[in-house]
């Protein structure tokens, strides 16, 4: 059998002997042989597998339980249920002994420099705390030991804002900087910073500032001595100490406060905070009683205001009887208003002659109250819960009254006389009052509007509407009668001035006739005159044209005649220019083939003299002039000058003798 690297062989005895590294096996016993390489199994040994090994990173480890006590690889004693790590620090690669069992694989946990987390039941120096925790922050890494466990995570650092805070509360006594804090105590760190808690506190909540605007409030309760209070008006951050207040209010207000929210806001209407100050705006010309049940005492707030509860204060709900007839309780209300307004009841009144009647009346009011600043004055107008349906009753008791001592007839003629003399009364002059006062809470009805009187009784109604019927007959045959006289009077009048009319209108025709042909005399002499004038215009109009056109036609042939001359100055110029380049591009040919000839002659006589060499040369500068000259010629040389450094020469005579002269 070949043992690969990272494999071993799983062995046990068939009875006891002594294996090949010379240590003693017991029967059933079972080992490893880890040795790489050919390996052949005793008589007494049975191969009952291949075990591979496990590869560990350095993000990887391998998480193994004993399954009895023995010593491991490493070296290390091991009890039976151990559990433990096995990471690349103690190996690359790990084969699992007989006697160990693979939990399982454990990955790395990383934590950044902004993150941290809490070990439950940590292992320190090799033994496991129950029921403690390890705080470890970043930026580390490191594998989680058997029976630890993260709580709630990997974390990230709190980061607090400038108005946000932590609420913190300890679980057990620790030192906190060169604080000492019990358990139980609560405190609060505040922001900007990053924030780590330590093992021994308890996060409660995260609180930021509540932004209050000058009409906005909070309710706050102290937790120590449980203190009710508001803050009004500023930014404010709980203390440790501090909780948000919830002020419940009884369903009728919360729905009045509701109703007011969303005719404000409409669709966008949010729920009232209960943690926020409770206000109502009252309405321009009302009131609103606030009770405080801590102090006992009522307070009346006049609109337009902002009415904000205090903790201990409750609003005085008003219901009020509303409908047609009245009925109790149909309307409720935070604030009463002061009016002047009205309000409309229907009563039943009986006659002295037993005719049942329907009146619907119509009673204008308002309260007079004083000086908002007189307390027991503006408590007065609280005084009668309901004013409106007592005010109905009250008036409707009075009018009965008096309509019972007054036939059907006389009612008939003077129902609003006997209402208003019943509800107002008499001065001592006999005269009907203006106003009616009701001195418990100083509402003043000023006026009754008697809109409808109809009889309760059908053989009343019909005899009323037969009566009625006959007086409009009366009335209206009358009134007929005096319309068909005013009709013939103001026909004779318009007659009349009919007539007189035609009479003016002819005369003013006559008139009119006259001036139309003073007119048309005029018109026809101013006519001829703007002919002839006319006529001299167009014609002294044609000789100015005929003048323009011939001195715009003179500046035309100008104009024709300058343009001509530059363009034969500009053709003359052009041909001028190209003689002048062709005859500079005949003297540069020129010049090229005489300085090229020269070249050639140039050439020729250093390759005769190259030819010639030296001693030719010294020959002929010593040869006689006869020989010289056919010398010469016979080179195709016309003159020449031989000469060495030590001869001088007279440059002026060579030239001149070079130049043909002796």
């Amino acid at each position: 059998i070949i043992v690969h690297e990272n494999s071993a062989l799983k062995l046990r005895a068939r009875q006891a002997f002594t294996d090949r590294a010379g240590k003693q096996r017991t029967d059933g016993e079972e080992w490893l042989w880890r040795a790489s390489g050919a390996f052949l199994p005793d008589v007494h040994e049975e191969v009952l597998g291949v075990v591979h090994a496990h590869v560990l990173t350095d993000k990887k480890a391998l998480h193994v339980k004993a399954l009895s006590s023995f010593t491991d690889a490493f070296g290390k004693a091991r009890a039976a249920g151990q559990e433990w790590l096995v990471t690349i620090d103690d190996a690359p690669t790990h084969i699992p002994d007989v006697y160990e069992k693979v939990v399982g694989e454990v990955q790395i946990t990383t934590l950044t420099s902004r993150q941290y987390a809490v070990i439950r039941d940590p292992v320190v120096d090799g033994s496991q705390r129950f029921g403690q925790k390890q705080l470890r922050k970043g930026e580390r890494s490191f594998f989680l030991k058997p029976g630890e466990r993260l709580e709630q995570g990997i974390q990230n650092v709190i980061v607090l804002g400038e108005e946000e805070a932590l609420l913190l509360t300890a679980t057990e006594q620790f030192q906190d900087g060169e604080t000492l804090r019990k358990a139980g105590d609560r405190w609060m760190v505040y922001g900007p910073s990053d924030y780590i808690p330590p093992i021994a506190v308890n996060i409660l909540e995260k609180r930021k500032s509540i932004p209050l605007d000058q009409n906005e409030g909070i309710y706050l309760r102290n937790l120590t001595s449980g203190k009710v209070s508001m803050i009004v008006g500023q930014s404010y951050m709980l203390k440790p100490d501090e909780e948000l207040y919830v002020k419940h209010v009884p369903p009728v207000v919360e729905s009045l406060l509701e109703k007011q929210g969303r005719d404000d806001a409409g669709v966008e209407f949010r729920a009232r905070d209960p943690t926020r100050v409770v206000a109502y705006r009252a309405p321009h010309n009302s009131a609103v009683q606030v009770y405080d049940y801590k102090r006992h005492a009522a307070r009346v707030v006049f609109g337009p205001e902002l009415v904000k509860l205090a903790p201990e204060e409750e609003f005085t709900v008003l219901s009020l009887s509303g409908g047609v007839p009245k009925q109790a309780a149909k309307l409720q209300s935070l604030a009463l208003l002061l009016g002047p307004d009205f309000m409309t009841d229907v009563i039943i009144v009986e006659t002295s002659d037993h005719a049942r009647l329907s009146l619907k009346l119509s009673y204008n009011w308002h309260f007079e109250y004083g000086s908002p600043d007189d307390a027991d004055a503006a408590a007065m107008l609280f005084s009668v819960p309901d004013f409106t349906g007592d005010t109905c009753k009250a008036i409707g008791s009075l009018i009965r009254a008096a309509v019972a001592a007054t036939t059907f007839d006389d009612f008939h003629k003077h129902s609003a006389s006997i209402i208003r003399s019943a509800v107002f009364g008499r001065d001592e002059s006999g005269n009907v009052m203006d106003k009616l006062v009701f001195s418990a809470n100083r509402l003043v009805i000023t006026n009754i509007d008697i809109q409808s009187v109809e009889p309760v009784d059908q053989r009343t109604r019909d005899a009323l509407q037969k009566s009625v019927q006959l007086a409009i007959e009366i009335t209206t045959t009358s009134q007929e009668a005096a319309a068909r006289r005013e009709a013939q009077r103001l026909e004779q009048e318009a007659h009349g001035k009919l007539e007189r009319q035609k009479i003016l209108d002819e005369a003013e025709a006559e008139k009119s006739r006259k001036e139309l042909v003073t007119l048309q005399a005029a018109s026809a002499a101013v006519e001829s005159t703007g002919q002839a004038t006319a006529e001299a215009k167009a014609r002294a109009e044609a000789a100015h044209i005929e003048g323009q056109a011939a001195v715009r036609q003179a500046e035309l042939k100008a104009q024709a005649t300058r343009i001509e001359a530059q363009a034969a100055l500009a053709q003359l110029t052009a041909r001028q220019e190209s003689e002048v380049t062709h005859t500079r591009a005949l003297h540069a040919l020129e010049l090229d083939k005489a300085r090229k000839l020269a070249a050639i002659e140039a050439g020729k006589l250093e390759s005769v003299v190259q030819a010639l060499g030296q001693d030719v040369l010294i020959d002929m500068a010593s040869a006689s002039e006869d020989a010289r000259a056919d010398l010469i010629g016979g080179l195709g040389l016309s003159s020449v000058l031989i000469t060495d450094s030590a001869s001088p020469l007279n440059l002026l005579e060579t030239v001149e003798g070079l130049s043909g002269g002796k």
